[in-house]
């Protein structure tokens, strides 16, 4: 046996690298391009937002005062009430703010009055996909 040609002998490693190589970039422009594909990182930055509402009952003019209390401040295009049938028609009550913060109220004014309904504050998010319910209250039986 020829030592000496025993260590300059490497053809064979080359194409056993150049083969995982191969394979090893296939995998990740796959994965790179099965990502994009099915929009897996697409939802990642739509968690709802943590915000506390309060509500406030005036029986005898069937209205309520939903005031922002606590928690992150959220784009009024997001928020809607859901529960009672108002007397304008609209569930997204936040139009007056662009951005609803602590301290921020409306007073909605229900149709046919509250009778024990459950009002929600619902957040939504910019692509419409997720929703989630930020407060809820139920109203007093009544009117």
């Amino acid at each position: 046996m020829k030592l000496k040609q025993l260590f300059t002998d490497d053809s064979a490693v080359s194409p056993v690298i150049g083969v995982i190589l191969m394979v090893a970039i296939t995998v990740i422009l796959a994965a790179v391009i099965g990502t994009f594909v099915l929009n897996l990182g697409q939802g990642i930055n739509q968690s709802a937002p943590q915000a506390s509402f309060g509500f406030d009952y005036d029986d005898a003019e069937s209205n309520v005062t939903i005031t922002h209390q606590t928690g992150d401040s959220i784009e009024a295009n997001q928020l809607n009430t859901t529960g009672v049938g108002w007397n304008d028609g609209n569930s997204e009550v936040w139009s007056s703010y662009d951005t609803v913060s602590a301290g921020d109220a409306i007073t909605k004014n229900a149709d046919s009055g509250f009778s024990g309904q459950t009002i929600r504050v619902v957040w939504t998010s910019q692509n419409g996909e997720t929703s989630a319910t930020l407060s809820q209250s139920t109203a007093p039986g009544g009117t």
